[in-house]
């Protein structure tokens, strides 16, 4: 019964209610959009992560990730059947990597030379989908390098021009070669691409004296599920060398992904709080002008818990019919996005790159964070009708008739 006259309590103004609820649903949709397009945001960064730097996983020598060494490397041929005997690897691309220096004319600037097979690093990162001037690597030509985008206007270089990398052999001698470059490369992370540039692995080791041997292996596996397994057999498989996972190799992309949840409860807590001082204003408003009313109700032997339940659930019907609305606005954007995407370019795109981000997002809204806004919706309409609900519980019944 309660609940009967809450609900026809609602519409003896029409106009002010509809004004609330939708001014509830369109909280929940921003709300809903917001979070949903930070989680694109953060799943194309991971995105980006695995397809285009790291891969799901890399193989190392325990002390290479200190310094970056090439004396911390392993032997080839053992590393390269372990992974072809493990579940899961879709492609993997074995490196030798080593520290150095670019010059020409224009100047010098350090880098990190990847020494790589080009067709294992094209399937492993689809480096070759990179190139935007020059071509890729040429089967019949040697000393060819590929550089980045940004590094390239940095230094005024181009397809065709030399340059020459120095580097520390395998016996700590300065060593140098000459290379020409093939192709101008560009990913969605213009700080990689400033700092690494790549040759083929037959080239750098003829420079560093390391035939058969490598620095690093990256993995790319079929799918994320595929994670833990792999990362058990080749631990298992490479007892002497360190086998860590996306998370590990680029702990800032995990960072971002972890603080997703805080950063979309803070926005969807922000949003529902100023919603609840409009709710406030509105059911007090409601219970002023039904003074009287009430008045009536507590002489004729309503208890003050009945009417303080009263109010409670006019506001909570208010709010949760706003709800459903905004979750189906929500929807219908998602549906509509995460297909099409949203393009940025025009206006971030320097911008989105300079931090290894796409600029193409595709909204995504976990299912576990409609559960979460719900939850913040009806906890944020149960605390806005305390004080509308405590007014009313103050009136005296007498004085109220005579209101």
């Amino acid at each position: 019964m309660l609940i009967i006259i809450a609900w026809r309590n609602l519409w003896r103004h029409r106009t002010r209610s509809l004004a609330i609820i939708t001014s509830v649903a369109l909280g929940v949709w921003a709300g809903a959009f917001i979070v949903s397009l930070y989680y694109g945001m953060g799943n194309e960064r991971v995105r980006i992560a695995i397809e285009q730097e790291v891969s799901h996983i890399q193989v190392h020598h325990p002390k290479f990730r200190d310094d970056h060494d090439v004396v911390f490397n392993f032997a080839l041929d053992s590393l390269e059947a372990a992974l072809r005997h493990t579940p899961g690897v879709k492609a993997f691309s074995l490196r030798t990597t080593v520290q150095g220096m670019l010059a020409n004319a224009s100047g010098s600037n350090g880098v990190q030379v990847n020494g790589v097979d080009p067709d294992a690093e094209d399937k492993t990162r689809g480096l070759k989908n990179f190139i935007i001037n020059g071509g890729y690597f040429e089967a019949e030509k040697k000393h060819q390098v590929l550089v980045g985008k940004k590094l390239a206007d940095k230094m005024k270089l181009a397809p065709g021009n030399k340059i020459v990398l120095t580097f520390q052999d395998i016996e700590q001698n300065i060593t140098s070669g000459a290379f020409r470059i093939a192709g101008i490369y560009e990913t969605a992370n213009a700080p990689l691409d400033e700092r690494n540039v790549y040759v083929r692995r037959g080239d750098l080791d003829e420079l560093l004296d390391t035939p058969g041997r490598g620095t690093e292996a990256a993995v790319l596996l079929t799918d994320e599920s595929e994670l833990p397994a792999a990362m058990a057999a080749l631990t298992r498989q490479l007892p002497g060398l360190e086998v860590q996972d996306w998370r590990a190799i680029s702990p800032e992309t995990a960072l971002v992904m972890s603080s997703l949840d805080i950063s979309s409860f803070i926005i969807i807590a922000i949003i529902l709080i100023a919603l609840a001082f409009g709710i406030v204003n509105t059911m007090l408003m409601a219970v002023l002008e039904r003074t009287r009313e009430i008045g009536m109700l507590m002489a004729v032997g309503m208890t003050k818990l009945r009417l303080f339940g009263m109010v409670v659930l006019e506001t909570l019907l208010l709010t949760l019919t706003g709800c459903p609305i905004g979750f189906g606005l929500a929807w219908l954007a998602n549906s509509w996005l995460s297909k099409k995407g949203i393009d940025l370019s025009a206006i971030a795109e320097n911008l989105l790159k300079g931090f290894g981000y796409g600029v193409v997002i595709y909204p995504d809204l976990p299912g576990d964070k409609v559960c979460q806004i719900i939850q913040i919706v009806f906890v944020t309409a149960l605390l806005a009708s305390v004080f509308p609900a405590w007014k009313a519980l103050k009136m005296r019944p007498a004085e109220a008739i005579r209101h």
